[in-house]
């Protein structure tokens, strides 16, 4: 796109700075057409209750259909805290879609899909593949474009990891500006 389409725009700068705002609004984009798709067949299974965060976490895990401890959860899921995927798993296990199951180590708590959710999931997998892959199928190298999307996506996402942890490590929290009170207030 040409560069002056960015001009005056504070994360447009240069021309690699618009691209990255360009990738960075169509994952954004991406995200929500993902998120409202992933609900609207959560709704068609039976797991209309269920959010966004919720249902990924019961994909996961189901993943491999073996339990698996909150911690591995959200490493899997990439999340800094487990308090959020806790929450999630109570809400699951309130809904009678997973199980709770003491691991080897006594303190150890596991969780599995439960029947009735792998029943509902298979569902999710059939309306998934019928409204959504079996259309991807007609674009052209679709699984090429898919696994190298991944792969970039993938790589993208350790540089943003990496750059958060900078952040953090050098962040400046300046006080908001206090306001010109020379001026009589009218």
């Amino acid at each position: 796109m040409d560069q002056s389409y960015y001009k005056g725009w504070h994360l447009g700068g240069t021309h690699h700075d618009a691209m990255t705002t360009e990738f960075e609004w169509a994952v954004l984009r991406f995200e929500q057409a993902f998120l409202r798709f992933m609900l609207q067949a959560a709704s068609m299974c039976g797991l209309g209750e269920l959010s966004a965060a919720e249902l990924v976490l019961l994909h996961v895990i189901r993943m491999q259909d073996g339990p698996k401890t909150a911690a591995v959860l959200a490493r899997q899921l990439n999340m800094d805290g487990i308090t959020n995927v806790q929450y999630s798993l109570r809400k699951l296990l309130n809904f009678g879609l997973v199980d709770k199951i003491k691991g080897a180590n006594s303190k150890i708590w596991m969780y599995a899909a439960t029947e009735r959710a792998a029943g509902m999931l298979d569902e999710y997998t059939r309306i998934r593949r019928e409204m959504l892959t079996d259309q991807t199928k007609n674009i052209e190298n679709i699984d090429k474009k898919l696994y190298d999307t991944a792969k970039l996506i993938s790589l993208l996402t350790g540089t943003y990891d990496e750059a958060s942890r900078i952040s953090a490590t050098y962040c400046r929290v300046a006080a908001p500006k206090e306001p010109d009170r020379s001026e009589p207030e009218e």
